[in-house]
């Protein structure tokens, strides 16, 4: 049975308490929880323990090692660098910047997420990422969301990692908050083209929020391998 940890999170200007489990930092090699821990202390430590949690669930049902992670901690505002980039290899923090949710999650805080086609909202959960491709928006990068009723359908609605102009920390001067993208974690010109490059091609990718119906749910998080195993079979590994 899970282990509910009750802490304080604001969340516009409604001060709440939330619950969210405590999954274990990547059983299979705990000296990595630490080092990141470590390499990045302002991320949220429920964030990364289940990043790690649910990547190693994949690679133990047949997924392939990554080299890179990428971790989005939407629980944090978009004027927040809430975005890191690991080395799993090195043990470090290659890239932390700024990322843009969607348009229909929230203002400056992320609070409403969505698998639907035209929500405009982003998506939680495990990302593979895929293959970069020049687009409408330049450089940008596809991924395959790998949770079933939760992102699995990343590709059909067209979340990609790309540029805009709008992931600035000069629009919170003007509106409280950088842009919002359609559901795409979009990210700044002078980085999206390192952001892609080390994500490309079979990376993962976790977004994270303590959403209760997806943290109970999640086959990743609640490792669930005959689940996990078919979900990897069916999308390729």
């Amino acid at each position: 049975m899970l282990t509910f940890l009750c802490r304080l999170f604001l969340a516009t200007a409604t001060l709440g308490v939330i619950c969210t489990p405590t999954f274990a930092a990547n059983t299979n090699n705990p000296a990595l929880y630490d080092s990141l821990s470590q390499a990045a202390p302002e991320l949220n430590p429920q964030a990364l323990k289940g990043a790690l949690s649910a990547m190693q669930c994949a690679v133990n049902n047949g997924a392939r090692q990554a080299r890179h992670l990428a971790v989005i901690d939407y629980s944090q505002p978009s004027t927040a660098r809430r975005l890191w980039i690991f080395d799993l290899n090195k043990k470090t923090v290659v890239l932390r910047d700024l990322v843009a949710h969607g348009q229909k999650s929230g203002e400056n805080f992320a609070t409403q997420f969505s698998n639907r086609q035209g929500s405009y909202q982003s998506s939680l959960g495990l990302f593979r990422t895929q293959e970069s491709y020049e687009g409408s928006h330049g450089y940008s990068l596809r991924m395959d969301g790998l949770e079933p009723g939760f992102n699995d359908q990343a590709r059909d609605r067209a979340i990609v990692i790309h540029a805009a102009d709008y992931v600035n920390p000069l629009w919170s001067q003007r509106q409280g908050r950088i842009g919002r993208s359609q559901g795409c974690p979009a990210v700044r010109p002078q980085v999206a083209r390192q952001v892609i490059d080390k994500l490309k091609g079979g990376q993962f990718m976790f977004s994270w929020y303590p959403d209760q119906r997806w943290l109970k749910s999640s086959a990743y998080l609640n490792c669930q391998p005959r689940q996990v195993a078919s979900i990897l079979t069916a999308s390729g590994g």
